[in-house]
């Protein structure tokens, strides 16, 4: 948050904290005084009473001149977790669709500008990079953050390109404002995202939007794979009707549970007649 948005009821300091604990993660679990105040931005002596408070809550373990977090961080993310009904609903019909298609599938949401993963079915390591509950990417690079983006209002797609900071991840990576401008407009009217190695080299996926029962996107699923095995065509004519059937299945659960508590809370997704459902596309 900009210093410029912050309320007067701004807690600074817990802020801080909290920027502490994200500074660990599976490149870095373990640091050092130092290393916790550099990448947080904080003075030596701020980073060392936030790591020494949270070790006196149980949320670090300090072993000479490292600290780690402590297995009691997991307690922050179960009560979210605890509280939802989407990826309880989706994971078996993740799993069902990872067991016909062979490939890794995830269920995410729209943090901000960035997607969050909150439920994944993996087959095979195909990313550089670890993807677990909880991991986030920028919402532009990604077929499932597109497919949640083309869905918002064109004010508030405006808005976000005015604010994003829209940076080269590959070659491939759409830039351009008006490029990606387009692109979402595309994904919107076909119902389903295609990235191909735009997020990393090797990786291509395709993902569609889920919807409530009032047509409201709430989330979306991808599927990814390896550029070497699979092309873009394959994707369309092979994964993409398992994954628009998997959605579908995942929608009808959610329209009996009701609304889908894990995607509305703090993901920007706003009601417009843009986000009503159409047609399912033609693969």
């Amino acid at each position: 948050m900009s210093a410029e948005a912050r309320t007067p009821h701004f807690v600074k300091s817990f802020e801080r904290g909290l920027a502490v604990i994200r500074s660990f993660d599976a490149d870095h679990p373990a640091r050092t005084l130092s290393e916790v105040a550099h990448t947080c931005d904080l003075t030596r002596a701020a980073a060392r009473r936030l790591l020494l408070t949270l070790a006196d809550l149980g949320y670090v373990h300090q072993d000479g001149r490292l600290f780690r977090l402590t297995p009691r961080v997991l307690e922050l993310g179960y009560s979210y977790l605890s509280s939802v009904t989407l990826p309880q609903i989706a994971e078996p019909h993740l799993e069902q669709l990872v067991d016909r298609v062979r490939e890794s599938s995830s269920l995410c949401v729209l943090d901000g500008e960035d997607i969050v993963y909150v439920a994944r079915v993996p087959t095979r390591r195909i990313m550089a990079a670890s993807i677990t509950v909880g991991t986030r990417f920028p919402a532009y690079v990604t077929s499932v953050g597109r497919v949640i983006l083309a869905h918002l209002t064109d004010e508030e797609i405006e808005a976000r390109l005015t604010r994003a900071d829209l940076r080269p991840l590959t070659a491939r990576t759409i830039v351009s404002p008006d490029a990606l401008r387009a692109e979402l407009h595309r994904v919107r009217r076909q119902g389903y995202a295609v990235v191909d190695q735009e997020l990393e080299e090797g990786l291509r996926s395709v993902a569609a939007p889920v919807r409530e029962r009032d047509g409201e996107v709430v989330a979306g699923v991808n599927i990814a794979v390896h550029a070497g095995r699979t092309s873009v065509d394959s994707i369309r004519a092979d994964l993409l009707p398992h994954l628009l059937a998997a959605v579908a299945r995942i929608e009808a659960d959610l329209s009996i549970t009701g609304p889908a508590r894990a995607a509305s809370h703090g993901t920007g997704t706003h009601r417009s007649s843009s986000s009503r459902r159409s047609p399912a596309p033609r693969p």
